[in-house]
């Protein structure tokens, strides 16, 4: 028990390394553009406090959403997804597996639950003991179940997902804009240096690796960023993108994708003035989402009004239930 308390530490410890080595470089690239560059370097006045305002307008952006990305918390499944201290109790109590199944079927009739497992079961999560939602994962670095689960991130040492992927998507474009930036300022004066026609100073190292760190990442950014604009496109997370979300129709991989102009709005929000603000405007809640075929959305009262099943304070589950699904119904334990 002690050693495996000792490896998790060791591990939390080890997965703030590579955030360590971001913050590393953009503080190292800090310094080697606003000393080195600008005011050792630099010598027209009125160039300097361009660039140094556009930097670090630049910078606070960057800064703010990767901020944003590591330290939000990712979302899980409330409580009416959980099994209650009832159902429970009936279910450990139950011994026969069919009967089992049947408990958890009957649960699953008062959520709207419309994806299933490969095999075409009713997804469960038994570490977590919960119906997983549309679009929900269980993550086991941050052990938990995460709502419309993108993938972990190492960079960010966090699961990317409902609560945070808006914030991920502008760390992605802030982050390239901060690597231009500093690329398309610094070219000359690489120039100027890798020629000699400026003083062989220490600025000298510092803005040739500038150039080249700034391009490296540019670069690396450039394709992952795009891959994620093609999958808000199709409103698609990661691991949708690799395993086509199953319906009771069978696998569609356009299954949520209801029109770029809405798939845009699930993840920024309505207002446009806040789509590049890493403030939290995403719609919904994170539990169900609108599907490409209305058919069965639109049968189900729960999308209609959302709080009719929210959770209460009391845990009562009045207004909770949804059409019926059918009882020959499988559940499959997933982790």
């Amino acid at each position: 028990m002690a050693l495996s308390r000792g490896l998790r530490c060791c591990q939390r410890v080890f997965s703030w390394i590579p955030v360590l080595i971001i913050t590393s470089v953009v503080l190292w690239s800090y310094y080697a553009y606003v000393f080195e560059l600008c005011l050792f370097t630099l010598t027209n006045t009125f160039e300097k406090v361009v660039y140094l305002l556009i930097f670090h307008v630049c910078f606070v952006m960057f800064s703010w959403t990767y901020w944003k990305s590591i330290f939000t918390p990712p979302a899980s499944p409330c409580k009416k997804f959980q099994l209650s201290y009832s159902d429970k109790q009936r279910y450990e109590l139950e011994e026969r597996p069919d009967a089992q199944k049947l408990i958890l079927v009957e649960i699953a009739k008062k959520l709207p639950i419309f994806t299933r497992a490969q095999s075409g079961a009713i997804r469960f999560c038994d570490r977590c003991q919960i119906l997983k939602p549309d679009r929900c994962h269980h993550c086991s670095v941050c052990e938990t179940c995460v709502l419309k689960m993108d993938h972990h991130c190492p960079w960010v040492n966090n699961c990317v997902g409902f609560s945070n992927y808006k914030f991920f998507l502008l760390f992605l474009s802030y982050s390239m804009l901060y690597c231009v930036f500093i690329a398309a300022t610094v070219f000359q004066y690489f120039l100027k240096f890798w020629v000699g026609d400026l003083p062989n100073r220490p600025a000298k190292f510092h803005v040739l690796f500038l150039m080249f760190v700034a391009l490296m990442f540019f670069v690396s950014l450039m394709f992952l960023f795009g891959y994620h604009c093609w999958l808000v496109a199709k409103n698609r997370s990661t691991l949708e993108a690799f395993s086509a979300p199953v319906f009771v129709s069978g696998p569609d991989r356009n299954g949520f994708n209801v029109g770029i102009r809405k798939n845009l709005q699930q993840v920024f929000g309505e207002d446009r003035r806040l789509w590049f603000i890493p403030v939290f405007t995403s719609q919904g809640n994170g539990h169900y989402f609108p599907l490409k075929n209305r058919s069965s959305e639109s049968q189900n009262p729960l999308l209609a009004n959302e709080d009719m099943w929210e959770e209460s304070d009391d845990g009562s589950e009045e207004g909770s239930l949804v059409e019926d699904q059918d009882p020959s119904v499988t559940i499959e334990m997933e982790e």
